[in-house]
């Protein structure tokens, strides 16, 4: 605690420095809400001022019912009343005709510095957390009751939602119909090739481990044959001795938490190893598909953030284009609305129907029958959310248009919307019926991360004002008390990280503290270029010292230097005879496997370590 407000206290000098404003009675505030509130204060009230006041650069003004918990003077909050005179006249609240965007950086800099510290929170927080997911899926099942059946055809209990069941297939037909039937092409002809990934499953099988999987179920079995998919060849199908599960028996899905941050944890579910198993085959068909698609293709996003943070800075410049975010998106995407989308696609409904997990169980609720169609941990949860919103935002579009959209317009719309995940860009005329079919289908904007009335705007993980990045360096862990030891592997690799963005930031203040702390560790600080294995100071000065140990390495012909680097220490997992055999046919290239070692070590590591080593300064 002591060193985050340390750390504090030097971001505020580096703010004060920025914009020539006195921070005094701003640090005597954070002592004493500090004494009174402890370390919520800084990851969870600043965190919610530093969101409140995007809200403001939105609506162009300041208004009381922000900022809670902060007194007023005048029109503005006190607490940062230097940096937010910067910005919005004192007397009206009102936003400057040109405020200072330095400024803008510095509040949020002070307040969302803390907002994604990972720490491990109450059981509490965490029973709460559970609770809401709950909660989520008793509004889905409610959403399924009103909306509705959005099969083929306008037969759906409300008038108006039949004309918007029609406008759902016929702009999912426009868009993704030959998709669709590459998909189903490619499930009738077992074109299909499944993976298994590195993470958890819920029958516990890890790494190459699931190689032997020997268990599947009998909706798999009807359009996955196991002896097609699971197995090298029919001597294998034959020796595994597949057990099958029918469907009253299937391994349910593990609903677990996760660090996330102060206010919560984030909640997961563990998919069973077959389920992910074909998941990751119809992924990886969907995604060829998409990518062949080049109207689509553009309009979507699954591997690259990169358009949306472009589209997000020429949106904050111009002003054309809003940015949208979902909350709860994924446990929010109904099976119904699956359903609905690939209606007309018996082959790819019946596959992906196949590999989906009908049941859950829910910490302190038991196993309980899914309505939404997969928590995050199912390999198709993101593809598939990302179409459905898609259509559901062209039905927005059409409804401002007040005219069935056409190919030609959703070709003129190319750069001006984009998805990827529950990020959305629309241009700004049509957020209104946006967001209002975004909600009758059953999905909620998040009020306090969507913008498109001021000159902000933020998506993917990057800010913008008037198109300058604003982007914040958040702290990830905790700062290092001591020498590194395995159990502090993650705040060694994010005290380096931070300091770095630090730097990168010109933040000189912050930076100077950073390198005192862990100099006081005993930690070793070379310069490092950023491309380096090892742990160090990243410098723009050339002629800099690479460290305070440094050789020439007759092997490699270079100087190294001694620095700290991150080890992982690999989990032994092996695998011979036609598990092997079957890894081998499941590759997706000619290239052979990076790691030669792979069949005897295989999975996420059991823990990351941090080791002295020799390595390249570059």
């Amino acid at each position: 605690m002591k060193s985050l407000v340390s750390l504090l206290q030097m971001i505020l000098q580096d703010m004060e420095d920025r914009c020539h404003v006195s921070t005094t009675r701003d640090l005597k505030t954070i002592m004493g809400r500090l004494e009174n509130e402890g370390s919520s204060f800084l990851m969870i009230t600043l965190a919610n001022y530093g969101k409140d006041f995007q809200k403001s650069l939105d609506r162009g003004y300041v208004d009381h019912d922000l900022f809670t918990g902060f007194q007023f003077r005048g029109g503005l909050p006190e607490f940062l009343g230097g940096f937010l005179d910067l910005c919005f006249q004192r007397d009206t609240g009102r936003i400057h005709s040109n405020p200072d965007v330095d400024a803008i950086f510095c509040i949020r800099q002070l307040t969302l510095m803390f907002a994604k510290v990972r720490i491990e929170t109450s059981e509490k927080r965490n029973r709460d957390a559970i609770s809401k997911y709950m909660e989520c899926e008793s509004d889905v099942r409610t959403n399924d009751r009103m909306a509705i059946r959005m099969g083929p055809g306008p037969h759906l209990e409300r008038g108006g939602l039949a004309i918007l069941g029609q406008s759902f297939h016929r702009i999912r037909t426009m868009l993704f119909g030959s998709i669709f039937a590459g998909m189903d092409f490619r499930v009738n002809t077992n074109n299909l090739l499944p993976k298994h990934g590195p993470g958890s499953t819920s029958d516990h099988l890890s790494g190459n481990q699931k190689w032997r999987l020997n268990c599947w179920t009998d909706r798999l079995e009807a359009i996955f044959p196991s002896g097609i998919y699971a197995s090298a060849n029919f001597r294998d199908y034959l020796e595994r001795e597949f057990v099958y599960q029918d469907p009253g028996a299937e391994t349910p899905v593990r609903v677990i938490t996760v660090p996330k941050d102060a206010k919560g944890p984030r909640i997961i579910a563990i998919e069973p190893t077959a389920m992910q198993y074909m998941q990751q085959a119809l992924l990886h068909g969907l995604l060829e598909e998409i990518n062949n698609d080049s109207v689509v293709s553009s309009l979507i996003g699954f591997d690259d953030q990169t358009p949306n943070q472009r589209m997000a800075q020429i949106g904050s410049r111009d002003g054309t284009l809003a940015t949208l975010d979902l909350s709860e998106a994924s446990d929010r995407v109904s099976n119904q609305h699956v359903r609905a989308l690939l209606s007309r696609n018996s082959l790819l409904a019946e596959a992906v129907d196949a590999c989906r997990s009908r049941k859950a169980d829910v910490p302190g609720h038991g196993v309980i029958r899914l309505a939404k169609f997969a928590s995050m941990g199912s390999a198709l949860t993101f593809p598939l959310e990302a179409i459905i919103f898609l259509i559901v935002v062209m039905i927005g579009i059409e409804s401002a248009l007040n005219r069935p959209i056409t190919m030609k317009d959703i070709k003129s719309l190319r750069g001006k919307v984009r998805i990827y995940g529950d990020d959305i860009i629309i241009p700004v005329e049509y957020t209104s019926t946006v967001v209002s079919s975004l909600e009758t289908f059953g999905f909620k904007v998040n009020s306090g991360k969507s913008f498109w009335t001021g000159k902000f705007r933020e998506s993917c993980g990057k800010d913008y004002y008037d198109g300058v990045d604003i982007t914040t360096i958040r702290l990830r862990s905790l700062l290092p008390t001591q020498q590194w030891n395995k159990e502090e592997s993650e705040i060694v690799i994010s005290a380096y990280s931070f300091r770095n963005q630090a730097y990168k930031a010109g933040l000189w203040k912050t930076v100077r503290y950073m390198d005192g702390l862990i100099a006081d560790l005993k930690w070793p600080t070379p310069s490092v270029h950023e491309s380096s294995p090892g742990l160090g100071f990243i410098s723009y000065v050339d002629d800099v010292l690479y460290g305070t140990k440094i050789k020439w390495d007759e092997n490699l012909q270079i100087p190294v230097i001694l620095a700290l680097t991150v080890k992982e220490k690999r989990r032994r997992n092996s695998i011979d005879g036609y598990p092997a055999l079957l890894k081998w046919f499941s590759k997706r290239d000619d290239l052979p496997f990076i790691d030669e070692d792979h069949l005897l070590y295989s999975g996420r590591p059991r823990s990351v370590d941090i080791k002295l080593r020799w390595v390249s300064p570059h």
